[in-house]
């Protein structure tokens, strides 16, 4: 190794960037970003270094992207506390409407890249984000060295810098946790799912085809449809032949079926559930995707233009509720499973500052303080008109129900109005933390256009109200799930950093499956926007539960301060994580 002093100081913030194919270079700088030193490290020491650095005073690691640079570090058993993603990080910058000179980052597009992880269209509510630049973020020492004071700048020209290094704290840490995720692995029993499977299916088909039961409830589809040929998974065929029995709807969907009254509904809803755990989660799924006890999902932090997460493989975010008996820890180890009850509109009462939502949803279900409050009669009306509220309904019982809660709720809901007109005037709407939504496309801004030239036709004002509504309906959900995002990632940083204070365990307790990072430590092992499985040692389990808990408090303090608001979990400590 070289360095261009003679001792090396105790740094705030490490760079890393490629030099060569065999020298990875270091830049040291202080909290203030003043270079200290440079130091080029072999590759194939790396992990050793990092590691001394992180015993000598855990600095914040500078890199391009941390899957690429995190991944090799875990496989050598190696962790870090603290990272800034450069990749990420350009991409909130880039884009929120509280930087004021965001100029040299636009232009800088070869940090627009998605991950090299992401394969856009997986497990994502929202479009993935995809800026349309090359494939991976540079991984030189130049570049890195370019980029970082890039950001630096442009947190210094907003006068909402506070919120904004919070969010990317928050990002970044998030990003460490999707690599942790994938290095430890969901504890998982092959043979438990097998079981699974069969008791569902049927035996597992020899030579390819379908499970007996599946085929069973598919034929009693085609003796209902009278079509014994029928090809249940076509779905311009399947359209067709349910209208020609007089079952006239637009789509398959389970909603749209079951409102009608016919032989063929009830085993074609149960075919289209067999089908898609068999094709989902089947023998196929589990032959690829679980290996050594361990289901390792690829998670894409910031795959979502709100800032969820995305999946690029694996189906990480789901897990269907018969395979959670699949599940199962490690001999002396336990699960914790903990998910927030009503997370979104609990966030939306802390973004609004509205203290009627927050007391009816104070240490209860938020839906039932609603009712005792008279504006609807239901949890599930209620459930209804808060749902309707975030996602814009305005028809059938959510625009029914919606303005009741405009009466009892009016921060809240004049919040979501609020961002769903400017959606609906063309602006851009910001989360908590400042990460903004993206600007309507040509085509819209084209079709907001024509409507107003003096030849449009009626076709053309339809046209441009429709996509105007469907960008306000848009707008008025991405500050209250953006900003939930934000919490869930403050939330899973704060029990990772509570994780690790607990310690590691004696070897006879260890779970190598595990991987060299994590079999001896508590850890995260799966997360799902607003739930989180954590895998653990039995004398450890109570610990542990205590700080999921505290880190939901925590995470509701960093973001909302000392606003009234709790987010109650829902948590419990069992050998798998199905739930009862």
């Amino acid at each position: 190794m070289t360095s261009s002093r003679r001792a090396e100081p105790a740094p705030a913030w490490i760079v890393l960037g490629r030099v060569t194919g065999v020298l990875v270079g270091a830049v040291l700088l202080d909290a203030d970003s003043h270079e200290l030193a440079r130091i080029d490290v072999p590759a194939s020491g790396l992990a050793e270094w990092v590691a001394a650095r992180e015993r000598d005073g855990a600095p914040r690691w500078v890199w391009s992207d941390t899957p690429t640079w995190y991944g090799p570090l875990l496989e050598a058993g190696v962790r870090v506390a603290r990272c800034h993603d450069l990749r990420l990080c350009h991409a909130i910058l880039r884009d929120s409407a509280y930087v004021r000179s965001a100029e040299p980052l636009r232009a800088a597009r070869e940090w627009d890249a998605p991950s090299a992880d992401l394969t856009p269209g997986e497990d994502t509510l929202f479009e993935v984000a995809d800026a349309g630049g090359p494939t991976g973020a540079p991984d030189g020492l130049d570049a890195a060295m370019t980029e970082f004071p890039r950001q630096r700048a442009a947190l210094a020209s907003s006068d909402q810098d506070a919120r904004l290094r919070l969010l990317l704290a928050a990002e970044s840490a998030g990003a460490l946790i999707a690599s942790e995720l994938r290095s430890a692995g969901v504890p998982w029993d092959a043979a438990a799912h097998d079981a699974i499977l069969t008791d569902i299916l049927g035996a597992r088909p020899v030579g390819g085809g379908n499970p007996a039961e599946l085929e069973r409830t598919g034929q009693a589809v085609r003796e209902a449809l009278g079509d014994p040929a029928l090809s249940l998974d076509s779905q311009p065929k399947l359209m067709r032949a349910l209208h020609r029995s007089g079952i006239l709807v637009e789509s398959t969907s389970r909603w749209e079926l079951a409102q009608h009254d016919h032989p063929a509904i009830e085993p074609l809803l149960a075919y289209k559930k067999l089908s898609r755990l068999n094709s989902a989660n089947g023998w196929t799924w589990l032959s690829t995707w679980v290996h050594d006890g361990r289901f390792r999902p690829v998670y894409v932090p910031g795959g979502v233009v709100t800032g969820r997460w995305a999946s690029s493989g694996g189906g990480a975010l789901q897990l269907p509720r018969q395979l959670r008996a699949a599940v199962s820890a490690d001999p002396g180890w336990t699960l914790i499973v903990a998910d927030v009850a009503q997370l979104e509109p609990r966030v939306l009462a802390g973004m609004a500052s509205d203290t009627a939502m927050a007391d009816a949803a104070r240490g209860r279900d938020l839906y039932a303080g609603i009712v005792e409050r008279g504006a609807v009669a239901t949890r599930a009306e209620a459930k209804v008109a808060m749902l309707g509220a975030m996602y814009g309904a305005t028809t059938g019982s959510s625009g029914r129900l919606v303005p009741r809660l405009r009466s009892i709720f009016p921060r809240a809901m004049a919040l979501v109005d609020q961002a769903a007109r400017t959606g609906e005037d063309g602006g851009i709407v910001t989360t908590w933390l400042g990460r903004s939504s993206p600007p309507p496309s040509p085509g819209w801004r084209e079709a907001q256009s024509r409507a107003g030239d003096h030849a449009a036709l009626p076709a053309d004002e339809r046209r441009a109200r429709q996509s105007a509504r469907d960008r306000g309906r848009f707008t008025r959900n991405f500050v209250v799930q953006g900003t939930a995002a934000e919490w869930s990632l403050a939330w899973m940083a704060e029990i990772r950093r509570r994780l690790d204070a607990l310690g590691e365990v004696g070897e006879g307790t260890a779970a190598p499956r595990s991987g060299p990072a994590f079999g001896r430590r508590p850890h995260l092992a799966f997360f799902l926007h607003d739930e989180v499985i954590l895998h653990v040692p039995l004398e450890l389990a109570d610990a542990a539960a205590d700080a999921v808990r505290d880190a939901a408090a925590s995470a509701s303090r960093l973001l909302f301060g000392d606003f009234p608001l709790d987010f109650p979990l829902e948590l419990h400590i069992a050998e798998t994580a199905e739930k009862t």
